[in-house]
């Protein structure tokens, strides 16, 4: 992370133009307002009013023109009052003791995990460990059957690791060769598809998951319609999937880059709940989330037109120190810590519990299961200017 030029924006122009480059084979942009301070982070992700996620979605780069009305159907790139609507129908099967019930076999399995790579003295994490826990939570608290789950795996890397050489396999392009957005209705063909038919047979078998509650589930009367399935979906798979999945990676490297840190936590298990806290505060997994403005506003002492792109940075807000005393120490046990890993404002994660649940679960098992670790080659950073991914995390133990 570039933790200098974020400390030097925050000091001297915490929101400030950034002109938007072309990646690999997509054109460059308009560019946009970075904003990197915690409270100006924090004030954008709670006025939707001013900062709209549905007028140009929440990707830094803007999406085709014919796609903007499909993206603008998944709940994350909407605004009040249908944001509330939709949430209001999911939250009420997404509910906590759920959520908790599925504790048990996500213990079974971040044990399963970790016990086949102990006596191997050394792995490869991310491959070995972390990409198949959460995916594999994911599909039983879904109901997607086991013979399918691979598939789970397939549609995050090619959404989320479409700039990474590792997934370039994942890139599609046009006739005229220009690659197409990977949340387009052409790459979500597939995912939707199935989605779809995983929803018809939980109609008619279902089953104490979280698929066959969200086709029966209603609010004021009115059921999910196909298309607010199919994007309920996505957004379990993804952005579900993920977060946890970059999460962990990252919080064991910070452990093992901080060894009295690591030593205090293993010699204390008790202090995982804070642990995890002070983990999504230094590793982030999601880097930043763009707006528009819907008018023309003044922040950070910049004038603002309506339209412009507003793209707040987490890793940035995360490490200021007008909210986080010595923010760049790592501390297990620091208190206050309100970090904004999951979000603020209409859009916190409903998925905030689960993610938690996970990694408290999987920090737990870690330390119990191998002994101290340390680092056996530089870790490898997915290519993303939005998710904040490690794809190899080489650990070696005695």
């Amino acid at each position: 992370m570039p933790h200098e030029a974020f400390q030097e924006l925050r000091d001297t122009a915490p929101v400030s133009w950034q002109d938007e480059h072309a990646v690999l084979d997509w054109p460059a942009g308009p560019g946009y307002w970075a904003v990197t301070r915690y409270a100006d982070v924090r004030h954008v992700l709670r006025t939707p009013e001013v900062f709209s996620s549905w007028l140009g979605a929440t990707q830094i780069r803007d999406p085709e023109p014919d796609d903007l009305a499909f993206i603008r159907r998944m709940i994350l790139n909407m605004d009040p009052p249908e944001h509330q609507r939709l949430r209001k129908i999911v939250a009420a099967v997404f509910t906590r003791r759920r959520l908790e019930q599925s504790a048990a076999e996500i213990t079974a399995r971040a044990s399963a995990l970790l016990s086949s790579v102990v006596s191997r003295g050394s792995c490869d994490l991310p491959v070995d460990v972390t990409d198949d826990f959460p995916l594999l939570n994911l599909a039983d608290l879904l109901g997607v059957p086991p013979s399918d789950r691979n598939l789970l795996l397939r549609w995050t890397n090619r959404v989320i690791g479409y700039q990474d050489p590792e997934h370039a396999d994942e890139v599609v392009r046009d006739a005229s060769g220009k690659p197409l957005n990977p949340r387009s209705p052409a790459m979500l063909a597939d995912m939707f598809g199935y989605a779809s038919e995983l929803a018809e047979y939980k109609r008619k078998h279902p089953r104490d998951d979280l698929m066959s509650a969200l086709v029966s589930a209603t609010v004021d009367g009115r059921m999910l319609d196909d298309a607010e399935l199919q994007m309920f979906f996505f957004l379990v798979v993804i952005a579900g999937n993920d977060t946890v999945r970059s999460a962990l990676p990252g919080g064991v490297l910070a452990l093992v880059q901080h060894q009295g840190e690591y030593r205090r936590l293993k010699s204390n298990v008790d202090l995982v709940d804070s642990a995890v806290e002070e983990i999504l505060r230094w590793h982030p997994p999601v880097l930043s989330f763009r707006r528009t403005a819907a008018c023309d506003v003044v922040l950070g002492g910049q004038e603002i037109r309506a339209g412009d792109k507003v793209v707040v940075y987490h890793v940035s807000a995360h490490y200021d120190s007008r909210q986080f005393p010595d923010p760049f120490r790592f501390d297990i046990t620091r208190t206050p810590n309100d970090h904004m890993a999951f979000g603020q404002g209409p859009h916190l994660c409903l998925g905030a519990h689960f993610g938690r649940l996970q990694m408290r679960i999987f920090f737990r098992e870690f330390l119990r299961r191998l002994p101290e670790v340390e680092l056996d080659t530089e870790p490898v950073r997915l290519t993303s200017n939005f998710i904040n991914g490690i794809t190899h995390l080489t650990l070696r133990w005695r």
